[in-house]
């Protein structure tokens, strides 16, 4: 960041997992903070936090908390980014969201910094935070679009359970552990805490992430779709995914079948990808090196590996994609997005 200037922030949602790892992460990035403001529900207000090891009362979330704020990170869930989004850019906020809320919004841009960040000069005052197993996919596809172009994907998602929250991953341990003492179990939370009906996820996989939509996809799959879309700017791009939770506490995988313009050996994609923003090639089949959730817990990075030719079709690839959801997914790619409006010169 070539700016030194310190900046008014304010993290709302910042008792939810994504919320503390917002924080954690302009912590770690040593974020040019003037002041501090953590934001929540009444609900949670009054809870005392750390930042740089001072401790930080949680205000209850209300357009005058916005007064003199500079960059705003939301977190709280779509109804409070509709409420408060608007009201925190009239009061001269910056918004970076990590809600579904404006993702598909044409007058919002939806950025992931090593893909489109030539779009923040776009904003209005809002910049949609795309959803996270988007995020980590089109980072991996990105530097194989520029250069040998990129005709379809077929993406089937392994996602971890703290992609649906906290109560989730409280699900995942409260059920391992009813189920290893021969316990019953009585699931409440996945795969849509409001759905019907419910299912354990210890032991287990649901392939449902959010509800369904009139065309058999869920809406995961739809934003996946969508969004990858509006990021890379293909419009005509062939899409299709399947969203699957895993009983993985963080860390979201992804077999990626993408088909190509130009024809490409194994070895110079891999160079390709060794070499791009972002991402950690880890493929090495001989020593048993290849990505996996549990291993890039704490990474802002996106890990890719086990790339091979597809047996039947010369311009068809297979990719194995990882990261943690909560940095690159959520909070890192957050910071990130506030870290570029920065060395732009866009704030």
């Amino acid at each position: 960041m070539q700016n030194k200037q310190a900046y008014v922030v304010a993290v709302v949602g910042a008792t939810g997992a994504v919320g503390q790892q917002m924080i954690s992460t302009l912590e770690k990035r040593n974020f040019p903070v003037k002041e501090i403001r953590f934001l929540s529900s009444k609900r949670s207000a009054g809870t005392v936090l750390s930042y740089n090891g001072e401790s930080v009362t949680v205000q209850e979330a209300t357009p005058d908390s916005f007064e003199g704020v500079d960059i705003a990170l939301f977190s709280a869930g779509g109804s409070v980014t509709k409420e408060l989004a608007h009201e925190a850019v009239k009061r001269g906020a910056i918004v970076v969201d990590n809600t579904s809320a404006f993702r598909m919004d044409p007058e919002v841009p939806l950025v992931v910094p090593e893909v489109n960040e030539k779009d923040l000069f776009e904003h209005k005052g809002i910049i949609a935070n795309p959803n996270c197993s988007t995020i980590q996919m089109v980072v991996a596809l990105e530097p194989i679009r520029q250069t040998i172009g990129l005709k379809k994907v077929i993406v089937s998602t392994y996602q971890a359970v703290s992609g649906a929250g906290v109560t989730a991953i409280e699900a995942l341990k409260d059920q391992a552990q009813a189920f290893l003492n021969n316990e019953e179990l009585a699931p409440s939370v996945l795969p849509v805490k409001s759905g019907e009906k419910h299912y354990q996820i210890a032991f287990n996989a649901i392939p449902q992430i959010d509800v369904f939509t009139e065309n058999g996809y869920t809406y995961e799959e739809m934003k996946m779709i969508n969004e990858t879309k509006k990021i890379m700017h293909l419009p005509e791009l062939e899409i299709s995914a399947t969203c699957v939770r895993l009983p993985v506490i963080s860390g979201h995988s992804e077999s990626v079948y993408i088909e190509v313009e130009k024809e490409m050996t194994v070895e110079e994609l891999q160079n390709l990808l060794k070499d791009a923003p972002g991402i950690v090639l880890q493929d090495d089949p001989s020593q048993q090196l290849y990505p996996m959730p549990f291993y890039s817990i704490g990474s802002n990075d996106v890990f890719v590996g086990r790339i091979r030719k597809d047996l039947d079709n010369p311009l068809g690839f297979h990719l194995w994609v990882v990261s943690d959801n909560l940095l690159k997914g959520a909070a890192w790619n957050s910071v990130q997005i506030a870290e570029r409006l920065i060395a732009l010169n866009i704030i």
